[in-house]
């Protein structure tokens, strides 16, 4: 019978409600040995935590495919390389289940594994802020196979800005107001025109401010590519501030995006980010 903690199996069921009803059922099957008929999704998903031996054992099956464990650990906050192989995403998710950190949706954090009270570092926060919100946004490409995460006004604050700078030729400016709205202008940047963001998170492709209030400046630089070609670069600034009715999680209170097409680009080695902190500060107010 299973040797599970409690934490562990809590982690498991959450996993195993991402399986498709065929694969589910296929691994109730391999695990009881055909022994056990169940009615329903919750009856198939305690039969295999109860039968199976640990929770590597159960994580290795071959049912449970890497995308599946890939989406658990995206969904709850823990950063992850996107090429990583089956066997690293089994070892994470073991680790994540036998130490002592609660996940995001015990705890709620955006951001995890978040360094002290997250300002006295601010370039790990800045680093994985930023891992997780392009891993989040280019999930929701077509061409990325189905969204591995939960994209959607609640990573925003309900007065959350947007600006959006494009520079193809002339320039154009576009104004988003609220967490809605904001979550859907975003949305479509990676779901409607497919487009896939590739931060620089090395050296000047990204800097971080603070503010005496609180707020947390975040600012990258990349390339901006569709299927096989690069369209140009990008520049963005996000202001983040935890909310206390939230779990103090970081959310986003403020975006600023500028677009610089293929053909507008003056020779620039690696996108980086050309303004300096008081000016990101000033993005904010």
């Amino acid at each position: 019978m299973s040797h599970m903690s409690l934490k562990e199996q809590s982690g498991c069921r959450k996993l195993l409600r991402l399986l498709t009803l065929d694969d589910l059922l296929a691994l109730k099957d391999t695990v009881t040995n055909r022994l056990i008929a169940v009615e329903s999704t919750q009856e198939a998903i305690e039969a295999i935590i109860t039968y199976s031996k640990d929770a590597e054992e159960l994580l290795k099956r071959k049912k449970v495919h890497r995308d599946v464990i890939f989406k658990y650990l995206a969904n709850e906050g823990v950063a992850i390389l996107p090429n990583s192989d089956k066997h690293q995403l089994v070892w994470r998710t073991i680790e994540l289940w036998s130490s002592g950190e609660i996940s995001r949706h015990e705890k709620n954090t955006v951001i995890k594994d978040e360094v002290g009270d997250g300002l006295s570092d601010l370039a790990a926060l800045g680093k994985q802020f930023c891992q997780w919100f392009f891993s989040l946004l280019n999930s929701q490409n077509p061409s990325q196979g189905p969204p591995v995460q939960d994209w959607g006004p609640q990573h925003f604050w309900e007065d959350v800005r947007l600006r959006l700078l494009l520079c193809t030729g002339e320039q154009r400016v576009d104004e988003f107001n609220g967490a809605q709205m904001v979550s859907q202008r975003l949305h479509a940047l990676a779901g409607e025109e497919r487009l896939l963001f590739c931060p620089n998170l090395e050296g000047s492709g990204l800097k971080y401010v603070s503010s005496p209030h609180g707020l947390v400046v975040v600012a990258v630089a990349g390339t901006i590519h569709r299927d096989n070609a690069c369209l140009g670069i990008f520049e963005q600034v996000f202001g983040l501030i935890r909310s206390p009715m939230d779990d103090n999680r970081w959310k986003i209170k403020y975006v600023y995006i500028k677009v610089e097409a293929q053909g507008a680009i003056t020779e620039r080695q690696l996108p980086c980010i050309t303004y300096d902190s008081k000016e990101l500060l000033r993005f904010c107010n």
